[in-house]
């Protein structure tokens, strides 16, 4: 019999916390009820050890965090009630045999106590992602030890072993669990939403309660990108480290409410488990889901035109052998001949892992302009750590040729779609390419372009657009 006794899906607005909302929190009261609901049923399972998933507490971008404190602490004192604190022991011995598992894999996950957070310059609290599903709990039941986890930036596979893992771990120990998975949907829902109104949003969130609904984990794991990007969402990688400590149990789940007030998609629910059944070393879905991204990823690259080809060609012989590439005998005349500036992007499982480019040419080709961008993206991208020749494998590239900009009087002139944009103030400068994942208009797109120019609001600044002539 396995030692998980539950999994339930929470949402962490502090809003709905009463000290914090002071009676607004009666716009969700739907979401309220439910968390009430799901607390005591937590209750009714007396576990042990509750063990949280969170996209709010101290993350890095290349691993994953466990807290490793004696005792873990939090309150709502940055949301106006300090008064409502909560205190946990943690459950030191579920961590080190979590840190055990992975100890000779691949998966990067460190441990963070005291000294590691000065290290990162890391706040010392728990954070309200795991304070408002506990804050809920601890008014029904008290006698449990926390282990309170964050999700990283790595792609869905990695959060996924991570996972069985952590399965592995609980069932090792025969540590009687309830997993918690904290995330809120989408906060795109509506134009008065925090992040703004984006239709993919509403789409995010149905698709979401369904596929919890169903347990249906590829369809999870399968996500389109541009959706998830769209909707504005927290919790996706929060659900794929649940189902992969759920591996095998076929849950299903049960949706105890879904709203989406302040323009934001709160949904709570239980997973209703079949784990009776031992976890292996190996998984039937993540294997299914790695073939098949492997797939699709050999199907793009058949299907390469020669800028595309001409990037990766470049960046693969400078990570293998310290070299630019000699040019291919079959470019196009065009590529040798014209002069444009270029940028070329590199994604990495549906996320972006580098991209450098030029406003304006500066080699004596469009072929070198290529070569020296796509070498710059892979390792002079300074968002990233420099590609690493086992991620090669992984990468898909683009290449944006760039027409010449031209000046604009007015917003109005603008097109997401079509026209990228650049904003001049003195010597502050930034560009941003057209028909990109979170510019979904020109507001945003106007907000993105600023900030990565360093201007700031009030400031007067210039417009040019520009067409560009995508290769994928």
């Amino acid at each position: 019999m396995s030692s998980i006794k539950g999994a339930f899906i929470f949402p962490h607005p502090p809003i709905i916390v009463a000290e914090v909302g002071k009676g607004h929190e009666r716009m969700a009261q739907a979401t309220i009820n439910a968390a009430q609901e799901a607390a005591r049923r937590i209750a009714a399972l007396k576990p042990e050890t509750i063990l949280i998933i969170t996209p709010h507490g101290n993350m890095l971008s290349d691993a994953l965090t466990i807290s490793g404190d004696a005792r873990l602490y939090g309150s709502f004192a940055n949301f106006g009630a300090p008064q409502v604190k909560l205190e946990l022991d943690n459950d030191l011995e579920l961590v080190e045999e979590i840190l055990h598992r992975l100890e000779h894999s691949d998966i990067f996950a460190i441990s963070l106590d005291k000294e590691m957070r000065k290290t990162y310059q890391f706040a010392d609290e728990i954070d309200h992602g795991a304070l408002v599903p506990l804050y809920f709990i601890h008014k029904q039941y008290q006698s449990f030890k926390l282990v309170h986890i964050n999700y990283s930036m790595l792609p869905h596979q990695d959060h996924y072993r991570f996972g069985m893992a952590i399965r592995q771990a609980i069932e090792k120990l025969n540590r009687k669990t309830i997993i918690l998975c904290s995330g809120d949907l989408s906060h795109r829902l509506t134009k008065e939403a925090p992040a703004g109104y984006n239709p993919k949003g509403r789409e995010f969130d149905e698709q979401y309660v369904d596929v919890i609904k169903q347990g249906d984990v590829n369809r999870l794991l399968n996500m389109d990108c541009d959706l998830t990007e769209g909707a504005g969402e927290c919790g996706l990688r929060s659900t794929v480290i649940i189902y992969g400590i759920l591996d095998g149990c076929s849950p299903k789940g049960e949706i105890l409410s879904y709203e989406g007030p302040f323009g934001v998609g709160y949904c709570v629910a239980q997973l209703h488990l079949d784990c009776d059944k031992g976890i292996g070393e190996n998984s039937e879905i993540l294997e299914r889901y790695i073939n098949e991204k492997k797939r699709k990823l050999e199907e793009v690259r058949k299907n390469e035109d020669p800028y595309v080809a001409l990037a990766r060609l470049a960046l693969e012989s400078y990570i293998k052998e310290n070299k630019r590439p000699s040019m291919p005998n079959n470019l196009p005349q065009e590529m040798l001949q014209n002069k444009a500036g270029v940028f070329v992007s590199l994604k990495k499982h549906g996320e972006l892992r580098g991209c450098i480019g030029t406003i304006s040419p500066t080699a004596d080709s469009i072929a070198q302009e290529i070569v020296q961008n796509a070498v710059s993206a892979g390792t002079g991208d300074p968002r990233f750590y420099p590609v690493e020749k086992n991620e090669l494998e992984e990468l898909q590239y683009s290449v944006d040729v760039l027409m010449k900009p031209e000046a604009i009087e007015s917003v109005d002139q603008l097109d997401v779609r079509k026209y990228g944009v650049i904003v001049r103030s003195g010597y502050k400068s930034g560009l941003l390419l057209p028909n990109l994942e979170g510019a979904d208009t020109v507001e945003e797109q106007l907000g993105i372009v600023l900030q990565k120019a360093g201007i700031l609001k009030g400031e007067s600044y210039s417009m040019e657009r520009f067409e560009v002539i995508r290769h994928k």
